[in-house]
């Protein structure tokens, strides 16, 4: 589904706080183009990176973060190459200087996890496996609206995405299976806090 080869993290972010330098405001579309790829990974790394990023403490953030996650997964259940989103979310747009400071603050732990990533249990990242990633971020993203108005309870969710966006991207199964492991745990630990 996703068969982008592996790609470094923080490049990705290099990318975004250059472009966040040069623009006041930067859209969805801004971002993706900054990306620079239609597939499903990076996509989903994207919107992950922006849930745990102080980005996800503007309101409205974490809700459209989830928006463009259910969206895209759903596309990428039914087997879809290539995701498409709605014009009104592409033209949604954040500060210039907050994505240049969220990208930075991502910047040195990106560097640790990109030592890390290779393709490997492939089986989780493509075909059925692949079918299932997209199912759970599905679930994932649909935790974030209630979330959204406890300050940044959201980037518990933004967590488990951005290692189901790394592991398509990067084709590192491993990565997704930590995801999977750790979301029940992550999910645990919110409700306690809650409650």
């Amino acid at each position: 589904m996703d068969s982008q080869s592996k790609t470094d993290i923080q490049d990705i972010l290099q990318r975004l706080r250059e472009k966040g330098e040069e623009k006041e405001e930067m859209s969805v579309r801004d971002m993706i183009e900054t990306t620079g790829s239609r597939s499903f990974g990076p996509l989903l790394l994207l919107a992950g990176l922006i849930a745990i990023s102080p980005l996800s403490g503007i309101p409205g953030v974490p809700s459209t973060v989830a928006l463009i996650v259910i969206v895209s997964a759903g596309q990428m259940l039914v087997g879809r190459d290539h995701f498409w989103l709605p014009d009104w979310i592409l033209r949604k747009k954040i500060a210039g200087n907050k994505i240049r400071k969220g990208m930075e603050m991502l910047m040195r732990p990106a560097g640790f996890v990109d030592r890390f990533m290779r393709p490997r249990m492939r089986v989780l990242t493509r075909g059925v496996g692949a079918g299932f990633v997209a199912v759970f971020c599905i679930l994932v993203a649909a935790t974030m609206p209630p979330l959204e108005p406890l300050p940044f309870l959201a980037s518990t969710a933004g967590i488990v995405l951005t290692l189901m966006g790394m592991s398509l991207t990067t084709q590192d199964g491993l990565v997704a299976l930590i995801g999977i492991i750790a979301a029940p745990l992550i999910g645990f630990g919110v409700y306690s806090l809650l409650s």
